[in-house]
This record gives C-alpha cells, structure tokens and sequence, in this order.
C-alpha cells in the first residue's frame, strides 16, 4: 500500500510548490469555470425575449432574481454538510468526485433546456458544490500540515486558479452563448466539470493516503483531540436540547422560505398563503425564524465568559455587515447583466473596434500562456507517475485555445462588432488577479488598519462603484444607452471593495470564536452570506419595477447610499469593536 505523506509531496517541485497543488489549482480552475459560465448565463437566458435571434425564455427579472436568489442561497447551505460527510464517512478526495460527477450532470441537465431539466440540473448542482466546496480546501490544508510557513503562498496560488477559471468561464460560455446558442453555454460548462474531474482522479497516486476515507481510528482520535484541546468554558457549555431544537426549527424554515420563493411567483404554488398586515406569510414566517435563531445565538453566547462572549458578539457584528456587502456586490449576477445587456452601448466599429480587439486579445492570451507554461512544468515533473491526468489536462487546453482563438477570430474579422454582456463579467476577475498583491501589501506594512475600518472601507469603495452607475444612468430615457466606461469602473470599485473586506470575515471567525463553536458560527457566517446573496437576487429582481415607476438612476443609488450608510456605521463602532475582540488582531 502506498503511504505518501505531506512531506513526499515537496519531492517535486513546480513553481517552488509541490505538484499535487496544481493538480487541485487545475481542479478547483474547471469547476470554477463551469459555475462561473453558468451563472453569468442564468439570469440573462430566463429573462431573454422568446422571439429573438437567440430567443430565451422570457421571464420578468423579479422572477429570474427570485429562482436564482434561492440557488445561490443553497449554495452556502450545503457545504456545511458536505463538510461533516468527508470529515466522517468519505474523505475529502471522494467528496470532491462525488461533487463534480453530480455537478456535471448538472450542467448536462440545463443544456437540454427544458422547465425540468433546468430546474433539476440546478438542484444537482446545488447538491454537487455541497460535497465539493469545502473539501478542495480540506485536502490543501492537509497537504500542507507539516509545512505551515508555505501554507500561505499556496493558497495565493490555489486562489489563482479560482480566478482564472471565472474569467475563462465567463468569457467563453458566456460568447458560445451568446454568439451560437445557450445550450453550448450550458453545455461548455459541463465540457469542462467533466475534464476536471478526469484529471483529479487520474492524478491520485500524487496523493497517497491524503484525503483518503478516514479510519475508525483516526475519526476516534481526532473526536479525542478536539475534547483535548477544548477550553473549560467550552465544555460547561453543550448544546441543550433547545439549542437543537431551534436549530431544527430554524433550518426547516429557512429551507422552506427559500423554495417558496420561487415556487409562489413562478409556479403560483404558495406554502404560505396568508398575509399579516399586509406582510406576505412567507416573509412572516422567515422573520419569525430569524428571531428564534437570534434567540438561539444569544442565549448560547450568554453561558461564556465574558472575554469569549465579548469576541463571538464581534463576530456576529461583522456577520450583520457582511449581509449588506453580499446583497451589493452581487448585482454582477443579476441587476448588472440586466443593465449590461439593456441600458449599456456595447456596439462598436473602426479605431473603437481596434482598440477592443488589442486589449481584448491581451486579456485572453497572456493568462493562457502563462498557464499553459505552468501546465507544460506539472507535465514535466510528473508525466511518468500520472501520464493520464496530464493528458487530459492538455486535452482540455487544446479546447479552451480552440475556443478562445475562434472568439477572437470572430470579433477581428468583423466590421463592427457588438461586445457580450457575459464580457463584462470577466472584469471582476481580472481586477483581483490585477490588484490583489498590491492590496496584500499594504495589509502587511504600518498601515494595516483594523478589521472594522476593512469593512467600512470595503463597503464605501464598492459603494462609489454603483454611485458611478447612478450618475452615469442619471436622465437616461428609454432608447438611449450609456457608455461602458461606466460600467467598467463599476467593476472596478466593486473588485476593490471585495478585496479591503472578503478576506477579512472567516479569519476573525477562527481568531475569535471557541473550539466546540467554531462550526456553529462558521455556519452562521456563511448563512450571512446566503442571506446576503438572496437578497441581492430579490433586489436586483426589481430592476424593472423601480426603473419604471422611478429611474434607473434610483435603482442604483439604493446601493450607493445602504452601503455606504453600513461602511460608516461599522467603522463608528471601531473603539467598540475592538474592546470586544480582546487584543484578537
């Protein structure tokens, strides 16, 4: 039996880090390069004109917003199983097979695009990221257990391959979309899930025994190192049986608020057909089990010591703000491929034409050079252990070369052009890869200033953005689009702000919160997140109505002003905040 450890790994080198990193760099790239070119797709597809050169299904964006509000939401609910399944029964490896064989047939589902095969290929998708997510992140942490101090360079690189996947998914979904129809957007995406599934399975003698099943063994002896190293607060305070059943009560409501949503407004099938003071029984009932599970946190958090209790009330202040950042920023899957799509000129012809075609080739070219040299190294080090993964893999790049430069020679041999609305989308990855280090560096010198004042910043900065929308769109009547200029400096700020605040909320969560409810408040902050996004879904669903009885100037401006009023709020309770995390930096 083979029993490769941590430290066999560091025998090959690539890039200073072992191969088996890329091997999860290209796996966690093709995953995230079938979401992300499904997800710019979604919303455009179901809101399109049925009668249209590329006809869609012609969906109002309220509808749009609410199916694809609860998708997202489900998508920060089920890791947190997927989690407690790999760390108990199946090992992270499995998991993140089972995942992308699930995920894969999920996208094969949407390509046939039917009502069913839509809404059950999103289902399994859903189903697939839960198994996923959070064990490609397992597996890493592990590999690097014994090497601590490389841990943080492999991550930058890990979180490299997150973004070059994006980009490349969205650009070339989202152009097949586009351009020839929507099932070969939906179907690429499916293409490449598959592929990344190849090559992560062929490449397991990399592994070893890492991520493998975990024995009876090793499950009793972590259980036995978690109780080892539980503090005396934590331990005097277990999880009673109303904790469990508000737990229960809380999840059942959510869950049912999330399918209801769309179930009321597209299927007219409504599991809360009341209203209380004019409140539609769904919001009723979803406030009512938000209630209890404040109810739930703060009666568990009053049995600590005050400096642990002092610390999780910080935690749960930074959850509250991240809602606000969430139900901003994501608008890029919703109300702005709306806007990108209606309201932004994106026909162009002459010097215009060209100059978008240089920097348009830059964008695509250069990252798969130096990816493709970095596929070329993996090879290199590792053809003669895992021959089949490195096939595959090459396999794959020939497609995305194939694709990208038949794109490219579409848009060259065009006299005028009209750029995709998935294009812009593109923009948020390029800015991270662009800023990221930049942004790092000032996190590491003198003027690294405290994790309330990040979360003012990161959401008055993203803020400007959709100011910039409001004051571009200001006076718009119908028939007249904007510049793109506006839309890309939108871009811009929002990457921005998602770089002063994302890192930020789960690092404070580890630093502050206990052992025994480190899981707790994880799934709590991802909640913040789910909840952040299908408010986002919700609000950007209302594009249409506000436009028309306000202005589009308006629409924006709703999130210009809410973060911005949040950013000043959080940074105001800086002095606050910081006595609350008791010396935590």
């Amino acid at each position: 039996m083979e029993t490769t450890t941590s430290n066999d790994f560091f025998k090959s080198n690539v890039l200073g880090h072992p191969a088996g990193l890329f091997v999860l760099f290209f796996t966690e790239m093709w995953e995230r390069f079938s979401f992300y070119g499904m997800r710019v797709l979604l919303i455009n597809f179901l809101t399109m004109a049925i009668v249209s050169d590329n006809p869609g299904w012609g969906w109002s964006a309220e509808n749009a917003g609410a199916l694809y509000g609860t998708y997202a939401m489900l998508l920060y609910i089920t890791p947190i199983f997927g989690g407690i399944l790999a760390d108990r029964y199946i090992g992270y490896r499995w998991a993140v097979v089972i995942g992308s064989i699930i995920m894969t047939l999920g996208h094969a589902s949407m390509a046939i695009e039917t009502e069913f095969s839509l809404y059950f290929g999103l289902g399994l998708l859903v189903l697939g990221t839960g198994f996923f997510k959070p064990n490609m992140t397992s597996i890493l942490s592990e590999m690097y257990k014994d090497h601590p101090e490389k841990k943080d360079g492999a991550y930058t690189i890990f979180y490299m391959g997150v973004n070059a996947g994006a980009f490349f998914g969205m650009m070339l979904c989202g152009y097949l979309a586009e351009s020839v129809g929507w099932a070969w957007g939906f179907g690429l995406a499916g293409v490449f899930m598959l592929f990344g599934t190849l090559q992560f399975w062929l490449a397991k003698p990399l592994f070893g025994r890492i991520g493998e099943v975990p024995s009876k063994a090793d499950r009793i002896a972590a259980e036995e190192a978690a109780k080892t190293s539980s503090k005396d607060e934590d331990k005097r305070n277990p999880f009673t049986m109303v904790d469990k059943i508000l737990i229960v009560i809380t999840t059942i409501v959510g869950l049912l608020y999330a399918f209801n949503d769309p179930l009321s407004k597209i299927g007219n099938i409504n599991m809360f057909p009341f209203k209380v003071n004019g409140i539609d029984g769904q919001n009723v009932v979803v406030l009512g089990a938000l209630i209890l599970f404040l109810i739930l946190v703060v009666s568990r958090i009053a049995r600590y010591t005050k400096v642990v209790r002092d610390r999780m009330i910080a935690v749960i202040v930074f959850a509250f703000f991240t809602v606000f950042f969430w139900m901003s920023f994501e608008q890029g899957a919703s109300s702005l491929v709306l806007f990108a799509r209606d309201s932004v000129d994106r026909s162009l012809e002459g010097s215009s034409l060209t100059i978008f075609n240089i920097v348009n080739t830059l964008l695509t070219i250069v990252p798969l050079v130096i990816i493709t040299y970095v596929l070329a190294m993996l090879a290199k080090q590792t053809w003669a252990k895992i021959p089949g993964a490195n096939i595959v893999l090459a396999v794959c790049f020939l497609g995305v070369w194939g694709v990208a430069v038949w794109m490219l020679y579409q848009y060259f041999t065009a006299e005028s052009s009209e750029i995709t609305v998935s294009w812009f989308s593109i923009l948020n990855s390029f800015f991270i890869i662009a800023f990221a280090s930049s942004i790092s560096k000032i996190w590491d010198s003198k003027y690294n200033p405290s994790a309330a004042v990040k979360y003012g910043l990161g959401l008055i900065v993203m803020a400007i953005g959709f100011g910039l929308l409001a004051f571009g769109s200001h006076g718009l009547v119908e028939g007249v689009k904007v510049s793109m200029v506006w839309l890309v400096l939108a871009y811009l700020f929002h990457t921005l702000g998602e770089l002063f605040l994302s890192p930020v909320g789960l690092s404070y969560v580890s630093k502050l919160v206990p052992g025994r409810m480190i899981a707790f408040m994880f799934g709590m902050w991802y909640l913040a997140i789910a909840i952040g996004n299908k408010l986002a879904a919700i609000l950007g669903g209302q594009i249409e109505n506000i436009t028309k009885e306000y202005s589009l100037s308006t629409f924006f401006l709703i999130f210009t002003v809410v973060p911005i009023a949040a950013g000043l709020v959080v940074m105001a309770l800086n002095p606050v905040l910081k006595k609350l995390m008791h010396g935590v930096r």
